[in-house]
């Protein structure tokens, strides 16, 4: 269903800077170690959606499959949830401004007349409607081929990971590095909105997102850094997923990324 996003004059450095900051970060630069080996292409697909919304339930099923749908590449599922469906019968319990105002970014970037729910976002490069299967794949393909910046993610020490960023590409001349936190195997059942009664599963729901790093390439195209988690305890360990990305801070485009499982 589409819905029109109210239009803001916000630049991306201050959408970077209202994200309400769920990690403690203990970074600084480096030089570079040499990150994991990586069997697989990563590639980040962004789903916006909202459990408000009742096109989104087949969108939130394909983004659970599409994991599992290359055996050469690694799609790495962010379920960003929106909240301009909340006063519409159902508040979203994973909804939260600052997606809805990353999807209007894209809008901006991608040049669309509006953003909707369910759109998918594949590696900040393309967009096209969350439930159309053949056209996600298709630009999940296309967003694998091309040189990519290579990154790690390990465990430093309990609840703090170290992020290894490396060989940016020579077109990036400036990039943000990103992390998530998301979370897998949740289940809503609204009891009012578009979707009343029916019950829903989500996986990488995103519950934590924040740029730990602005880098110039031209001084370096390296980075290296600890980041401490500050994790809920209401969030299940074992469905949780550490998210790392590099995007292009003129194009939007998604250049490398990497994943860990605490």
């Amino acid at each position: 269903m589409l819905l029109h996003a109210v239009a803001r004059g916000i630049v991306y450095l201050g959408i970077v800077k209202r994200i309400i900051l769920a990690l403690g970060l203990a970074a600084g630069m480096g030089a570079a170690q040499t990150p994991f080996a990586q069997t697989k292409t990563p590639v980040i697909v962004e789903l916006f959606t909202s459990e408000g919304c009742s096109s989104c339930p087949p969108a939130d099923n394909l983004l659970a499959r599409l994991p599992r749908a290359f055996p050469d590449i690694e799609v790495i599922p962010l379920s960003e949830h929106v909240d301009y469906w909340n006063n519409l019968g159902w508040k979203d319990r994973f909804s939260a401004q600052l997606f809805t105002l990353r999807q209007q970014d894209y809008g901006r970037t991608l040049n669309l007349q509006n953003v909707y729910t369910p759109e998918m976002v594949v590696n900040g490069a393309a967009e096209c409607s969350g439930s159309d299967q053949y056209s996600v794949q298709r630009e999940i393909r296309k967003a694998a081929e091309g040189p990519k910046a290579a990154a790690s993610l390990s465990m430093a020490q309990a609840g703090v990971v170290h992020i290894v960023v490396d060989r940016i590409p020579p077109v990036v001349k400036n990039a943000d590095v990103f992390v998530a936190i998301t979370e897998s195997n949740l289940e809503s059942l609204p009891t009012r909105g578009e979707n009343s009664g029916t019950r829903l599963r989500h996986i990488g729901v995103v519950r934590n997102l924040t740029s730990v790093a602005h880098l110039d390439t031209k001084k370096s195209t390296n980075y290296v850094a600890d980041a401490k988690l500050n994790l809920s305890p209401e969030w299940r360990m074992e469905n949780l997923q550490y998210v790392v990305f590099v995007q292009d801070r003129a194009s939007r485009k998604i250049v490398g990324a990497a994943t860990l499982r605490p």
